[in-house]
């Protein structure tokens, strides 16, 4: 069995308007969101074999604090730049890439592209992955590259709204 966690970063900041997309860092919330969700991860009995993510600094500072939650060495997170922007099919090529060794995989991003993915893979629908939102979606399949439309089941989403007093 085979688990994809698709994890949207953490909220970013805006302050900086000079500042190019791909360089925005994590805000005040997003910093307080990204260690509560981490931590409600591990706690589910989660674990991640691999760590991937968007280069953008606000993807790949969540997955670094994910990491840190899972001590997990932070230099081993691996980025590839197709995350970026991307939609579903270069999403579903990352993910049909993924070694076999790899049970369960952590996939830092951002939207549309994994609400888009979300649905495409799983057996539930969600308008929206807020940020920091955590998709967890198992597979009975014994190879990444087997992933098609349908072929995962929601076992888990949640968001820091859901945590919220």
């Amino acid at each position: 069995m085979k688990k994809l966690f698709l994890i949207r970063h953490a909220k970013s900041s805006w302050d900086n308007q000079d500042q190019t997309d791909i360089d925005r860092t994590l805000n005040k919330k997003g910093m307080a969101d990204a260690p509560m969700m981490a931590k409600f991860l591990q706690e589910s009995k989660n674990h991640p074999d691999l760590l991937i993510s968007s280069p953008a600094i606000r993807a790949l500072t969540t997955a670094q604090i994910f990491a840190a939650q899972f001590g997990v060495n932070p230099e081993v997170i691996v980025t590839d730049s197709r995350i970026y922007e991307a939609g579903m099919r270069e999403l579903m090529s990352v993910a049909r890439e993924l070694e076999n060794r790899y049970e369960s995989v952590f996939l830092f991003g951002h939207n549309p592209g994994l609400t888009s993915f979300t649905n495409l893979l799983g057996n539930k629908f969600f308008p929206e992955m807020p940020t920091c939102a955590i998709a967890g979606i198992e597979f009975e399949l014994n190879s990444w590259l087997e992933i098609e439309r349908g072929t995962g089941r929601v076992f888990l989403f949640d968001y820091p709204m859901k945590h919220s007093k």
